[in-house]
């Protein structure tokens, strides 16, 4: 967060700002018309070299948003608006013709949407486009209006400047642009919209992405005669500026509800993760890139035949199996196997776990520990205790009290890496912003509420609470690496359920709003990622290019515990994205399995030491880019293939007695056989959204008459059938019936 109040003495002003000021002071300003929005009103003008709309509160200042830029002469059009526009402009000049339309709208919050469609007169090379928007005082003036920026698009996640205007008083706006819209724009000139939404005020919002001015205009121009989108920019305002960093993350989140709900959103597919962890499960057993064996017990190599076995390894994939234990019917002998080895990763005399075996290689420093990486494999110990294991009970208790030396060490805000040892510090901070692991908090606070629920012992409450505590301020910088943020939302969310104390419900927010800050909310279409999706993907790390499979599952995996607690308090709007996130993450994740890709989207080298691409094994890539750089750069993931066990168990559903398995991509909130041939199921996703329901049938078994049937009567049609399966679009929020015979 940065407080910008502009000085005109000593602040650098562009010549843009200091166009619009002069023409809105000198009345050069053309008005083609106004409309109204909600408590605000619009007016559409023309300056020299641009076509403005003007959104006022009044007396409170407001915003200068420009549709578009012309450094030619031009002439506008205004024409027949639909019904939902309010007005459509269209912009002639020796460049081409413009097509602008606005949208406004909002009842608990309005919104305005702005999209400028292009058609070039000739193949046309663009050299600049300045920033689209300009706070304004009360007078009009771009210079005199002062506020915070609180968040900006980070690299290739979503196009997002969220910001205030504080003097005056306008309020709360959020910016966002619409990247999916753009995918021609940035294939037919070879960009990408990498960091291209922020700015610096005043000047904030757009700076689309430019051609190379040297290259080739066969190739990398705008085709004469073909329409592209220039800009699907939303604005939605909030007249009262937040008092705390809570308040402005919850605003954020419903602000941020209403742009995704304008979204044309994509289509999901039907996944067989199912199907995919047997394969697993098979390949874990008998590949030999998969496994070593050490002290006489099995363990997980990291990466395909590569990287030394580790606690967090090994024990999300002794979790992850037993997860699909349970969902089975009965433990898979690799659970056994690889538990059975996790005493080696026990230090006696720190009575800590260890990241490494004892025998780890010299090339590696046996005391060096990242800080997450204390508490990840403590987490998945307190899963299985709380499952009645209880060897895993004794080895997390024997373990804690050190976890616990670790965070007063530190005074929870603990470092990048450090010595295990001597808690001497190796990485102090990140490169990319000066801070540490921000978010290891959440999940020490996530182990503490596990082991107060093993031992009601109120001490590892009070040090959850004091995680938690410390971590506030952060705003929206909370994020280091995204599954430890999802985690920090859920323990959040738990201690606002044992506690009954607000603050934790909306602190859960601040973490929620750095998570989706983090996201992709668009779909690429660049290059090699026409191949797979990213529309909700989180980028691993605050300042990573690429999505993580394991940080994608891992997310997915909190976000449950996050809605089990959540209840009717929980803002519309973030149930919405968690829900959507989940969604979004069963069907995108389908592409990390390098099977799922063609050959020339995979990487032809990995990361030193990561060993190398085996299509043929069930076991994820790592990496996935927005910006369709090839996949699997970083390498091949065992320590990944949780993935499968982790989407099937929570996706798929038994059916007693019926001739199929229910498959949702929507947690099920509830379902009850209400007749031998009837089940009530229960969702509690976006009011607005469609969740996948799809019956899958069982082998040796026939499917008869199926009916989908929504709680209001409407019989659903079915939009896939086949022998095999059967697929349904019902709405994610509330009940529908399912009958068959």
């Amino acid at each position: 967060m940065t407080t910008l109040t502009v000085d005109t003495e000593s602040a650098g002003i562009s010549s843009y700002v200091l166009g619009l000021r002069d023409a809105l002071r000198d009345g050069s300003a053309r008005t083609l018309g106004r409309f109204g929005l909600g408590e605000l009103e619009v007016e559409l003008v023309t300056s020299a070299d641009s076509l403005w709309a003007l959104i006022r509160r009044d007396g409170k200042g407001g915003l200068a948003l420009r549709a578009a830029y012309i450094p030619t002469g031009f002439e506008c059009t205004k024409l027949k608006s639909s019904s939902r526009e309010m007005a459509r402009i269209t912009i002639s000049s020796a460049l081409g013709e413009h097509d602008v339309c606005f949208l406004p709208g909002g009842e608990a919050l309005e919104f305005l949407r702005m999209t400028v469609r292009f058609t070039p007169a000739a193949p046309l090379l663009i050299p600049f486009v300045p920033r689209d928007l300009y706070p304004l005082d009360a007078k009009d003036d771009p210079l005199g209006a002062s506020g915070t920026v609180e968040a900006v698009q980070r690299g290739l996640n979503c196009g997002i400047v969220y910001f205030r205007i504080e003097e005056p008083a306008f309020g709360n706006v959020l910016y966002f642009q619409n990247l999916t819209a753009m995918n021609d724009y940035y294939r037919a000139t070879k960009t990408k919209p990498d960091g291209v939404v922020g700015g610096v005020w005043p000047e904030l919002g757009h700076l689309p992405p430019t051609t190379d001015q040297t290259a080739d205009l066969s190739s990398n121009a705008l085709k004469p005669g073909e329409q592209i989108t220039l800009s699907d920019a939303i604005l939605v305002f909030r007249h009262e500026a937040p008092p705390h960093e809570r308040e402005s993350a919850r605003q954020f989140l419903q602000m941020l509800g209403v742009a995704y709900k304008m979204l044309d959103l994509p289509h999901t597919d039907y996944r067989d993760w199912v199907e995919r962890c047997e394969r697993t499960l098979h390949d874990l057993d008998n590949a030999r890139e998969a496994t070593i064996t050490h002290y006489g017990h099995r363990y997980i190599h990291p990466y395909t035949a590569a990287e030394y076995p580790d606690i967090m390894v090994q024990m999300s994939l002794v979790t992850a199996i037993h997860d699909w234990g349970k969902w089975f019917g009965k433990p898979h002998p690799l659970e056994a196997e690889f538990k059975a080895g996790l005493e080696k990763f026990y230090d006696p005399r720190l009575k800590s776990l260890r990241r490494y075996l004892p025998n780890v290689g010299e090339d590696k420093d046996a005391d060096a520990v990242d800080s997450w990486y204390l508490y990840h494999p403590m987490l998945n110990l307190g899963i299985l205790a709380l499952d009645g294991d209880e060897d895993a009970r004794k080895l997390l208790m024997k373990s804690i009290d050190f976890a616990i030396k670790s965070a007063h060490h530190f005074k929870y805000k603990w470092p990048v890496q450090y010595k295990i040892t001597d808690f001497s510090i190796i990485t102090d901070v990140a490169g990319a912003d000066g801070r540490g692991q921000t978010d290891v908090g959440g999940i020490y606070a996530w182990v503490m509420l596990q082991a107060f629920e093993l031992t009601d012992d109120k001490r590892y409450l009070d040090e959850a609470r004091a995680a938690i505590d410390a971590a506030m301020g952060l705003r929206f910088n909370i994020n280091y690496q995204a599954n430890l943020t999802a985690w920090g939302a859920a323990a959040c969310m738990r201690l606002w359920r044992i506690t009954n104390d607000d603050v934790y419900l909306e602190q859960s927010y601040v973490y929620l709003g750095s998570f989706f800050h983090n996201c992709e909310i668009w779909e690429s279409k660049i290059e090699l990622a026409v191949h797979y999706r990213n529309f909700l993907g989180v980028t691993c790390l605050q300042d990573a290019p690429y999505m993580a499979i394991y940080e994608c599952f891992d997310s997915f995996a909190a976000f449950e515990r996050y809605l089990d607690d959540s209840g009717p308090d929980l803002e519309p709007a973030v149930r919405m994205l968690v829900a959507e996130y989940c969604k979004y993450a069963l069907d995108r994740a389908w592409y990390y399995y390098p099977d799922a890709l063609p050959p020339e989207a995979l990487a032809c080298e990995q990361r030193a030491n990561n060993g190398y691409i085996n299509r043929k094994l069930s076991f994820p890539l790592e990496d996935l880019y927005p910006d369709g750089q090839p996949a699997g750069q970083v390498g091949q993931e065992v320590y990944g293939a949780g993935a499968a066990f982790i989407f099937a168990t929570r996706a798929f559903h038994h059916v007693e007695r019926s001739p199929f398995r229910l498959y949702c991509d929507h947690f099920v909130r509830a379902m009850e056989r209400t007749a031998e041939n009837a089940l009530t199921v229960t969702l509690d996703g976006g009011e607005t959204c469609t969740a996948g329901v799809s019956l899958v049938r069982l082998k040796r078994r026939k499917f008869g008459k199926i009916k989908i049937t929504t709680v209001g009567g409407d019989v659903l049609r079915a939009h896939h059938k086949s022998g095999d399966r059967v697929d349904f679009r019902v709405p994610a929020n509330g009940r529908f019936v399912l009958t068959w015979s």
